[in-house]
């Protein structure tokens, strides 16, 4: 894998995340994220929670587009290009119908694609570009915190718990970060912009493990790993 850095969610203290991964051009969105509270697994029992085929589904197809995002570079459509942004991103292309149109535009072949999500028309309106605020509203923009305070389950901090599509995240004082597990690695925006990197990355579970600055190691002994989240309206348990 190629260097890369871990990036920072808020608009004070910059911190540099992991650095091995895939590269492209980017916007970077800040922004502030304090007072971190963890969830408990019941605070969002409200939220429609998909079915075991829907999650199926939907875990295929976010892996998939965070892929995507990692092999070709950020989607003209995807804003606020930042750890959270990616997250969003692929949540609502994931709820999408996607159609001839859509794999054309997005540069996806028809092989190896996963099962569309059955939702009907509403129920992909409900959960589309329509995030939990503190507030108890919904808009289109979250950011790191307000994502897995808001909107996703405190699953544990033992890295072995983690499905496809859940998300890492780690709390560094003025900063937190969300990446995602693959199932096949750690995809992630560092934050970092230049004309030549996106800010993308992709990392193995291995190599964070032993990662120089410790801050950044999904262990149970760090104080900064937070803990793995799942998507509130995915199952708590499989």
């Amino acid at each position: 894998m190629k260097t890369a850095t871990f990036g920072k969610c808020s608009k004070q203290q910059r911190i540099s995340p992991p650095a091995q991964g895939n590269q492209a051009s980017v916007f970077l969105s800040k922004y502030l994220c304090t007072g971190l509270i963890l969830l408990s697994t019941t605070s969002l029992a409200a939220d429609p929670v998909l079915n075991p085929a829907q999650t199926q589904a939907f875990r295929g197809w976010f892996v998939r587009i965070v892929n995507e995002q990692l092999r070709q570079g950020p989607n003209p459509r995807w804003q606020h290009r930042d750890c959270a942004g990616l997250v969003r991103f692929a949540v609502a292309e994931a709820l999408q119908k996607h159609d001839a149109a859509w794999l054309q535009s997005n540069g996806i072949s028809r092989t190896g694609l996963p099962p569309e999500v059955d939702l009907s028309p509403a129920s992909r309106d409900a959960l589309r570009h329509n995030w939990k605020q503190s507030d108890g509203k919904r808009a289109a923009y979250v950011p790191a915190f307000g994502l897995v305070q808001n909107n996703a389950r405190l699953i544990g901090k033992d890295i072995n718990q983690a499905e496809a599509g859940d998300l890492l995240f780690f709390d560094q004082g003025d900063d937190q970060h969300v990446m995602v597990w693959t199932g096949r690695y750690i995809a992630y925006h560092t934050g970092t912009v230049h004309p030549k990197d996106s800010g993308l990355r992709a990392v193995r579970i291995d190599q964070l493990m032993q990662w120089k600055d410790t801050r950044w190691q999904p262990r149970n002994d760090n104080p900064n790993f937070i803990g793995i989240y799942r998507l509130a309206f995915l199952p708590f348990a499989s």
